[in-house]
């Protein structure tokens, strides 16, 4: 399974990087994470990063600053930081906004998802990692379905002064999954209902510049 959107989020990689200087919550009743959980979740975040790439953006929101493959975190990958901001006039702030798989996630042998209608294809994307909860299993489930509502969002420029445009704040109603579960010849979105798990919560926080990490000695 190609997985675009959870490649490991260095600061190294990016022209900047936000410190953590927030707060959020994300929160399941019932995880679903085979051989690993069936129980209430509740990640308590306190780390968050946002790394810019042209009109991209990717935010992590994860207990704690460990590397991602030993954390526990939420990703979101915006595909368009510019239309959901928009102008004063025109944005999609304050507007519900559907989730769901990125490009590229696919099973081996099976027919990618429907594209949507152009103008409804989802503009974010999410995935939770729960790589220290799972450190034996590997587990990342994606989102599926679901909305995320900005109430603010970074502009995506590192070197943005004006703090109103720093700040991001956001809420969220997804149903995550494994896409293996949706079984071979199956699209990867299409993970039978009783298998999903329905994950809230939200986020905010300044973006900061920080210096980028440093991979190796």
């Amino acid at each position: 399974m190609t997985a675009r959107l959870l490649v490991p989020v260095a600061c190294a990689l990016s022209l900047g990087c936000s410190l953590g200087q927030g707060d959020g919550e994300v929160y399941s009743s019932r995880l679903r994470a085979a051989g690993c959980w069936d129980d209430s979740y509740d990640m308590r975040p306190d780390f968050f990063a946002a790394v810019p790439y042209r009109s991209t953006l990717l935010i992590r929101v994860q207990r704690g600053s460990d590397l991602q493959e030993v954390s526990d975190g939420l990703a979101v990958l915006i595909d368009d930081v510019d239309l959901i901001r928009g102008d004063e006039q025109v944005n999609k702030l304050d507007v519900d906004l559907s989730v769901g798989l990125p490009p590229g996630v696919e099973l081996p042998g099976s027919p990618p998802p429907t594209p949507k209608p152009e103008g409804l294809a989802p503009l974010v994307h999410m995935a939770l990692y729960l790589q220290r909860s799972c450190h034996n299993q590997n587990t990342v489930l994606y989102a599926v379905d679901g909305t995320i509502k900005f109430h603010a969002l970074f502009s995506g420029d590192p070197n943005e002064t004006a703090a109103v445009d720093k700040y991001t704040d956001a809420t969220f109603d997804i149903w995550v999954g494994d896409p293996r579960d949706a079984g071979l010849g199956h699209p990867a979105d299409a993970i039978p209902q009783e298998l999903l798990s329905r994950v809230t919560g939200s986020f905010r926080f300044y973006f900061e510049r920080g210096q980028p990490g440093q991979p190796f000695p």
